[in-house]
């Protein structure tokens, strides 16, 4: 079997990652990078940490409307598909680069697998939303991590047959590499106490940053609680081209480069809250069982919010302010409810479906 991954974008490493290593020995395996995200920051330090082979193709679409980069995903990756004529191309989560790749192998007669298949939040202005609908039905395999993301797929028609719930497989890279982290030495990186009590701030979505008014409010309900406790930031470089435009800042918030996995991930096992518009965020501070206030409208993953620690707060600074003083006042941590098949082992659950791909046409099941 022939199996080609498609990735492009810092939350698609840490799900390609384990999926990689499960399928070592039983496939033969090509790596595209499509260069969505081309910062080092957020792309070659995680090849480094996760340990992930370089790209055997780089497609450089660089940045652009996610209509260009779609285009140029599309023509770059078709030679590839010719000269490879892989059996399954597996594509990774709702970024430009998933539902573009998908769209290229659907035409090309190749099989898609999707990994993190099924999340709805319904709203489709949301370009992620639209990227997870459009890739689910292209697939021929479905990976999901909830109940919920099963029950969407058959509210869509989706076939059972094509549905696998596997688990998550950001658990499989947050677990393998959690024993690597230190929050003391990642703090002091960053001049700070190792001992300190903080809250960590990481937004990068359109509907917060590139609405001016409200970039402004949140940077202020920052501000105020940096004067209780620090407040770190680190800024997307969507985030920092908004921020340097209007010349703002923040005062008393601690805006630092784009972090690596392990720093990011060693600052959220020991942060008192976390405020996030990020989906992958909200999954790792549920299995962590840190606090996470999601400042959006809706969540594709309801199941961080029924079982785990995160509370959806809307695109309201006020709301926001309230319930970081609600975390911060808050006695303690509860012990983390951990949804079924969130056990690091989601990955060997793919490529025991995938391996008896070469049986199954690119339609499915």
């Amino acid at each position: 079997m022939k199996v080609l991954h498609v990735v492009g974008a810092r939350p698609n490493f840490m799900k390609a990652a384990p999926v990689m290593h499960a399928l070592e020995g039983s496939a033969e395996q090509r790596l595209v990078h499509t260069g969505q995200h081309y910062d080092p920051a957020m792309s070659r330090v995680f090849f480094e940490e996760l340990g992930m082979p370089r790209p055997d193709v780089a497609l450089e679409v660089g940045a652009a409307p996610a209509s260009v980069q779609t285009g140029r995903i599309l023509l770059r990756l078709e030679p590839v598909l010719e000269r490879e004529r892989p059996d399954v191309c597996v594509v990774y989560g709702d970024v430009t680069s998933t539902v573009a790749a998908a769209l290229a192998a659907a035409q090309h007669g190749v099989g898609v697998a999707h990994v993190e298949a099924g999340l709805r939040c319904g709203d489709r202005t949301m370009p992620e939303e639209r990227n997870r609908v459009l890739t689910d039905h292209l697939a021929a395999w479905l990976f999901t991590h909830s109940p919920d993301a099963d029950d969407n797929l058959a509210s869509e028609g989706v076939s059972p047959a094509r549905v696998h719930r596997v688990g998550n497989v950001m658990v499989d890279t947050l677990r393998r590499l959690l024993p690597r982290t230190d929050s003391g030495a990642a703090l002091r990186r960053l001049g700070m106490d190792p001992a300190a009590r903080y809250v960590l701030a990481t937004l990068h979505r359109p509907a917060t940053v590139d609405n001016a008014a409200m970039l402004r409010e949140v940077l202020r309900v920052l501000a105020e609680v940096a004067r209780r406790v620090p407040v770190i930031f680190p800024v997307h470089p969507r985030t920092r081209a908004r921020l340097g435009a209007r010349g703002w800042s923040a005062s008393g918030v601690l805006l630092t480069a784009p972090l690596g996995y392990l720093d990011f991930l060693s600052l959220q096992r020991s942060a008192a809250v976390v405020v996030t518009d990020s989906g992958g965020v909200q999954e790792e501070t549920t299995w962590l069982g840190v606090p996470c206030l999601t400042f959006r409208d809706s969540t594709e993953r309801p199941i961080t919010v029924t079982v785990g620690t995160n509370a959806v707060v809307g695109r309201d600074p006020g709301r926001l302010r309230e319930a970081l003083r609600a975390a911060l006042s808050a006695a303690g941590r509860p012990p983390p409810r951990r949804p079924p098949l969130w056990d690091g082992r989601a990955a060997e659950r793919i490529a025991a479906v995938l391996s008896g791909a070469g049986t199954v046409s690119p339609e499915g099941p």
